[in-house]
C-alpha cells in the first residue's frame, strides 16, 4: 500500500498534511483499500479535506461494521466526505447515527419533493411515543437536512438553485412542525386532566393553526433559522367549550410543540420556534382567535407589524383555519402604506438595526450590516407594500419572486433587478455555507483565513481572497439599493431618461412620494420635473443626485418644504460648478443640506438668501461661532468702504444674517451646544450694535464727537444667554445734561441705529423697556440721571433687571461707570429685607397673572409658564440680590453660573439645582427650536402634532417622538415648579 506524500496532500488542499496522512492511513486500513482511493474520494469531494478525513476516521473507528459496506461502495465514502468536509455538525450527527449515511447517500441525485419530505418525517416517528418520538423526529429531520445539503453541495452552481433549496428547507420545517403538533396533541391529552393536561375529547374540539412568518412564511428558509410563527385557535363548529378553555388547550399544545422541537435532550434540539412577532410580542397572548387578531391589527398595530405580516402563511395544523386568518389579515397589510410616515418609520427601523450592530461585526454581518440581505429585503418589501395595494401581482411572499414581479411591472429597471437578484443569491449562499459549518444560526463571516477558504470552496467561489473581493463589490452595490430602486423611478415619471427601460406613471410616482412623507406629491413631482428637465449639465447631474436627495429630504419633518427650498437653491446657484459638484462628492454636505431644508423653515429661507452657506456643510470647522475679534475686524473693514445709509444697512444686515445662519446650522446639526450657541448669538448681536453705533456716527450731520455714549445689554442679552428670535433688551446712557444738545443727539443717534439694524427677514428689536419708568420714561438718559433715579426712585423689579446689566457697545469707560452706579442697587449691602422679599413675590405673582397671554396654557409657556425660564430666573435672581454681598460669585449676569455658585454655597441642594438647570436648558433649547422650525417667534410649546414633531426632530429626537418631547418638557417643568415654589415661597 503506497503512502502519499505531504506535497500531494498540500496540492489537494490539505492544510495539515501530517495529521491528514495519519487519518487517511487509518481509514484505508479499516476499509482495506489503497490510500490513493481514499485521497481521490476525500480530496476532490470536499471543501475541508482535513476536517473530512478526521471526521470519517472517527465514524469508522467507532463503527467498524461500516468497513465492509464502505469498502464495496466508495461513493458512500465520497458522500460522507462531502458532508463532513463542509459541516462539522454533520460529522457529529453521523458519528451518533452512522446508519443514516446510507439512507442519505441513496437519495443524493434528487432534491426531495414536499411529499417526500413529509413522508420521511412521518415515517421517522411512526410507531414511537414520548421521548422516543422526540428523538426519532429530530433524527429524521437531520437525515432529510443532510439529504438536501448533499444535493446542494454537489451542484456546480449552487446559487442558481438557491430558491429551490430554500423552498425544500421550508418544506422540512413545515413537516417537522406538523408532526410535532400531532405529537403535542397526543402528549397534552390525558385520562387524568391536570396542569397542562386535558381530556382527549376536549382537545379534538380545538382548531389550531400555525402561521409561518419571516423567512419560513416566505418559503425561503436557511439551513438554520429561527422559525417565526403565530398561533390561531378557534373552537370546532358546535363545540361547547368556552373561549378560555379553547385558549388554554391551544396554548398547552403550542407550548408542547415548541418544547418537542427545541428543548435540550439526548438528540439536540433543532431550532427555536419564535412566536415573538405576535401582537404585543413576548407580553402578548401566545394564542388568539381570528377576531382578536383583527381587532389588534385594526386598532393598535405598528407599521413594522404589517411589514412582518407580508410573509404570513398557513404552515401547519388546521389548514382551513389558517386560510381564514390570511383572508382576514391580508387586506389590512395592503392598506398599511397609507399610514402616516409609513416609509420613514420602516427606514428608521432599518437604520436602528445597523446602529445596534457591534462595531467589530459590522463588516462581517451578511444579514443586518450595510449592503447585507436586510437592505435588499427591506427595499423589496417597501416597494411591495407601496405598490401592492394597487397591483395584486406584487402580493407574493418570496423575495426573489417579488423582485421578479417588480421588474416585470416596471418598478425596478431590468439591469438593476438582475443585479439585485444575483446579489441576493450570492449573500444567501454565503449565509447557507456559514451556517452549515456548525448547523448554527449565524450571519457572521468568519475571521479565520482557513474558515474563509472552506466557505469559499464550499460555495464554489474560488479562494478566500476572491470571496472577500466579490463580497465587497456586492456590498457596495447593494448599499445604494434603497435610493436607486425606490426613488430613481420617480424621475422617469416626469422626464424621459434614455438609460431606463421603463417609466412610472405620475399616479404611481405620487403614491410613492406620499408613502415617503410628502404631503403634496403632485407639487413634489412638479419640482422634480423643473430640476431634471432639459439636456444641460446641471439637469444631468440633478438626475443622478435626486434619487438620493428625495430620500434624505423625505426623512425630515417637512419634505415638501425641503424639496421646494432645494429647487429654489439650485435655480439660484444656476450653473455654478461648485454647488452640484459639492453635493455629488460630499455625502456629508448633501445629507446635511437635506436635513436642514426639510426640518427648518428658517434654514430654508436663509439658504435662499445666502446660498454660498452650502459650502460650510462639508466640515464642522466653518459651523462653529465666529470669534468676536474676527467679527469686529470684518464689520469694520466692510463698513469703511461705504458712506451711504442704505449701503451701510445692507452690509450690517447681510453679515448678521450670515452669522445667525451659521449658528442655526451648528445648533440643528448638534455641532454647537446651547452655551456655545447663546454666546455666538450674543457676540453677533454685540458686533451688529457696535457696527450700527459706528455707522450712525459716520452718517451724523450734526456730530457730537465728544459725547460719550454706551449701550448696556440687559436680560438674556446681558447674560449672554440669547436664543434664536430673542429680543435684545438694552438701555442707552450718555454723558451730559438731560436737557442739552447731548440728550437730543443721543435720541437721534439711537433712532439712527434702529434704522440701520432694521431687517424684515431677521428682525432685530432693540427693546429698551427695562429702562427706568419703562416705556413711559425717556429712551436715553445721562449717567447722572440714572444715578439720581436709582438712588431715589428705583423699584425692586428695576434692581432685579440690573442684575444682568452688561456694557456691550459704545464708550467702555462710560459702560464701567454705569456698572458702578448699578452695583449698590442690584447687590444690596445686607441683602433683602422681609418687605423686599414680599414685594418680589407679589410682583412675580402679578407677572404670572397679567403678562401670560390670554388663553395660554401656563404649563406650555416656555418663558412665563410654570417651572419654565421665568421661575428659574426669578429664584436665582432673588438669591443674587439677597446674598451677593457675602457670596461674590453670585455677582454675575449669567443665570446658570449664578445657579452653580448657589449650589456650591449650599443655597440649593444638588438635586434641586439639577432639576432647575434641566428645566431652564430644555425650555431655552425648545424656544430656539420652535423659532428655527417655523421661522417665527413664539414662546409656547406647540400643540399641533406636526409642529411638535418638527421641533422634536430639530432637538435630536428620533422620528415619531413629538409626544416624547412634550412629556419630557411637562415633566421637567413640573418638577422645576415644585422646587421653585418650595424655595421661593418657602419661608412665607
Amino acid at each position: 500500500m503506497r503512502t502519499a506524500s505531504r506535497t500531494e496532500l498540500i496540492r489537494l488542499g490539505y492544510s495539515n498534511p501530517t495529521a491528514a496522512l495519519e487519518d487517511i492511513a487509518v481509514i484505508a486500513e479499516l476499509l482495506s483499500i489503497d490510500t490513493d482511493a481514499v485521497l481521490a474520494v476525500i480530496g476532490n469531494a470536499t471543501a475541508d479535506p482535513d476536517g473530512a478525513a478526521a471526521a470519517l476516521r472517527l465514524i469508522i473507528e467507532r463503527n467498524p461494521q461500516l468497513g465492509e459496506t464502505w469498502h464495496s461502495e466508495l461513493r458512500m465514502l465520497r458522500s460522507g466526505a462531502t458532508l463532513t468536509g463542509v459541516s462539522a455538525a454533520f460529522g457529529e450527527f453521523l458519528r451518533r447515527h452512522p446508519d443514516r449515511l446510507e439512507w442519505i447517500h441513496e437519495r443524493r441525485h434528487e432534491l426531495p419533493s414536499r411529499a417526500q419530505v413529509f413522508a420521511a418525517i412521518q415515517d421517522a416517528v411512526a410507531g414511537t411515543t414520548g421521548d422516543d418520538a422526540v428523538t426519532a423526529l429530530r433524527v429524521g429531520y437531520r437525515s432529510v437536512l443532510a439529504w438536501i445539503a448533499l444535493y446542494d453541495l454537489r451542484l456546480d452552481d449552487p446559487a442558481v438553485s438557491l430558491h429551490r433549496i430554500a423552498g425544500v428547507l421550508t418544506d422540512l420545517a413545515d413537516a417537522t412542525v406538523e408532526t410535532a403538533l400531532q405529537l403535542a396533541r397526543n402528549e397534552v391529552a390525558s385520562e387524568s386532566p391536570g396542569f397542562g393536561k386535558f381530556p382527549a375529547a376536549q382537545i379534538e374540539q380545538v382548531r389550531l393553526a400555525v402561521i409561518a412568518m419571516g423567512k419560513c412564511g416566505a418559503q425561503e428558509l436557511n439551513y438554520v433559522s429561527d422559525v417565526d410563527v403565530m398561533f390561531v385557535a378557534e373552537p370546532q363548529h358546535g363545540s361547547d367549550l368556552s373561549g378560555n378553555q379553547v385558549a388554554n388547550i391551544a396554548t398547552a399544545i403550542a407550548r408542547q410543540m415548541m418544547r418537542i422541537i427545541e428543548e435540550p435532550a439526548v438528540e439536540p434540539g433543532l431550532w427555536e420556534v419564535d412566536p415573538n412577532l405576535r401582537p404585543e410580542g413576548r407580553q402578548g397572548a401566545l394564542v388568539r382567535t381570528i377576531d382578536a387578531y383583527r381587532r389588534y391589527y385594526e386598532r393598535w398595530a405598528e407599521n413594522w407589524e404589517f411589514q412582518a405580516l407580508l410573509k404570513a402563511r398557513p404552515m401547519a395544523g388546521d389548514a382551513e383555519l389558517g386560510a381564514e386568518f390570511i383572508e382576514v389579515i391580508e387586506p389590512l397589510v395592503w392598506q398599511a402604506s397609507e399610514r402616516d410616515d409609513f416609509v420613514l418609520q420602516v427606514q428608521a427601523m432599518r437604520e436602528r438595526v445597523i446602529a445596534n450592530i457591534p462595531a467589530d461585526e459590522v463588516q462581517r454581518e451578511l444579514k443586518l450590516g450595510p449592503g447585507g440581505l436586510r437592505d435588499i429585503e427591506f427595499t423589496v418589501q417597501l416597494l411591495q407594500l407601496v405598490h401592492g395595494q394597487n397591483d395584486p401581482s406584487l402580493r407574493v411572499r418570496s423575495t426573489l419572486d417579488a423582485l421578479s414581479g417588480l421588474v416585470a411591472q416596471g418598478f425596478i429597471g431590468r439591469d438593476d433587478g438582475a443585479n439585485f437578484i444575483n446579489d441576493y443569491r450570492f449573500l444567501r449562499l454565503l449565509e447557507h455555507r456559514i451556517q452549515m459549518r456548525q448547523l448554527r444560526r449565524t450571519h457572521l463571516l468568519p475571521v479565520s483565513e482557513a474558515e474563509l477558504r472552506i466557505i469559499a470552496r464550499g460555495a464554489r467561489l474560488g479562494t478566500a481572497a476572491q470571496l472577500q473581493q466579490e463580497l465587497n463589490e456586492v456590498r457596495r452595490r447593494v448599499r445604494g439599493l434603497h435610493q436607486q430602486v425606490f426613488y430613481r423611478p420617480l424621475l422617469s415619471a416626469v422626464a424621459a431618461l434614455p438609460s431606463e427601460s421603463f417609466q412610472l406613471t405620475s399616479a404611481q410616482a405620487e403614491v410613492r412620494l406620499r408613502a415617503s412623507g410628502y404631503r403634496d406629491p403632485q407639487g413634489a413631482l412638479n419640482h422634480i420635473n423643473a430640476l431634471v428637465k432639459g439636456v444641460s449639465r446641471r439637469a444631468t447631474m440633478q438626475r443622478h443626485l435626486l434619487p438620493v436627495l428625495i430620500d434624505w429630504l423625505g426623512r425630515g419633518a417637512n419634505p415638501d418644504q425641503g424639496l421646494l427650498a432645494f429647487r429654489k437653491l439650485s435655480e439660484q446657484n444656476g450653473e455654478a460648478s461648485w454647488y452640484l459638484r459639492l453635493l455629488r462628492d460630499s455625502n456629508l454636505a448633501a445629507r446635511r443640506l437635506c436635513a436642514l431644508l426639510s426640518s427648518s423653515r428658517f434654514c430654508a429661507v436663509f439658504f435662499e438668501l445666502f446660498p454660498e452657506a452650502v459650502r460650510w456643510l462639508d466640515s464642522d470647522d466653518r459651523l462653529h461661532p465666529t470669534n468676536p475679534e474676527a467679527l469686529e475686524i470684518e464689520f469694520s473693514g466692510a463698513l469703511k468702504r461705504h458712506r451711504q445709509a442704505n449701503d451701510l444697512a445692507r452690509i450690517i444686515r447681510s453679515m448678521r444674517r450670515r452669522e445667525v445662519l451659521r449658528l442655526a446650522i451648528g445648533f440643528i446639526l448638534g455641532i454647537n451646544n446651547i452655551d456655545q450657541t447663546a454666546q455666538g448669538l450674543t457676540d453677533i448681536a454685540t458686533a451688529t450694535i457696535r457696527a450700527a453705533d459706528a455707522s450712525a456716527r459716520l452718517l451724523d450731520e450734526n456730530p457730537h464727537p465728544n459725547t460719550e455714549f454706551a449701550v448696556i445689554g440687559m436680560g438674556r442679552y446681558g447674560g449672554s444667554e440669547l436664543g434664536f428670535g430673542s429680543d435684545l433688551d438694552v438701555m442707552f446712557v450718555y454723558h451730559g445734561s438731560e436737557d442739552g444738545d447731548e440728550q437730543r443727539w443721543s435720541q437721534q443717534h439711537v433712532h439712527r441705529m434702529v434704522e440701520l439694524t432694521m431687517d424684515p427677514r431677521l428682525p432685530l428689536d432693540l427693546d429698551a423697556a427695562l429702562r427706568p419708568e419703562g416705556k413711559a420714561g425717556p429712551l436715553t438718559r445721562s449717567l447722572d440721571a440714572y444715578r439720581s433715579y436709582y438712588e431715589r426712585w428705583s423699584l425692586s423689579w428695576e434692581a432685579q433687571a440690573l442684575l444682568r446689566a452688561n456694557p456691550v457697545a459704545g464708550s467702555p469707560k462710560l459702560g464701567d461707570d454705569f456698572l458702578t452706579v448699578a452695583e449698590p442697587i442690584r447687590y444690596r449691602a445686607g441683602g433683602l429685607s422681609a418687605s423686599d422679599l414680599r414685594e418680589i413675590r407679589r410682583i412675580k405673582a402679578r407677572v404670572e397673572s397679567e403678562r401670560l397671554p390670554r388663553g395660554a396654557d401656563p404649563r406650555r409657556h416656555l418663558k412665563l409658564g410654570r417651572g419654565s425660564l421665568s421661575d428659574v430666573e426669578w429664584l436665582v435672581q432673588t438669591w443674587q440680590m439677597n446674598r451677593a454681598h457675602d457670596i461674590p460669585g453670585l455677582c454675575t449676569p449669567s443665570t446658570l453660573t449664578a445657579l452653580a455658585v448657589a449650589e456650591e454655597a449650599e443655597l440649593v441642594s444638588r438635586e434641586d439645582a439639577q432639576v432647575l438647570r434641566r428645566a431652564w436648558l430644555l425650555a431655552s433649547r425648545i424656544r430656539s427650536a420652535v423659532y428655527l422650525f417655523a421661522n417665527t417667534q413664539t414662546d409656547v410649546l406647540p400643540t399641533d402634532p406636526v409642529e411638535l414633531e418638527g421641533v422634536a426632530r430639530l432637538l435630536g429626537y428620533p422620528a415619531g417622538s413629538g409626544m416624547e418631547l412634550e412629556n419630557d418638557y411637562l415633566e421637567a417643568t413640573r418638577r422645576s415648579r415644585q422646587v421653585f415654589e418650595r424655595l421661593f415661597y418657602g419661608d412665607e
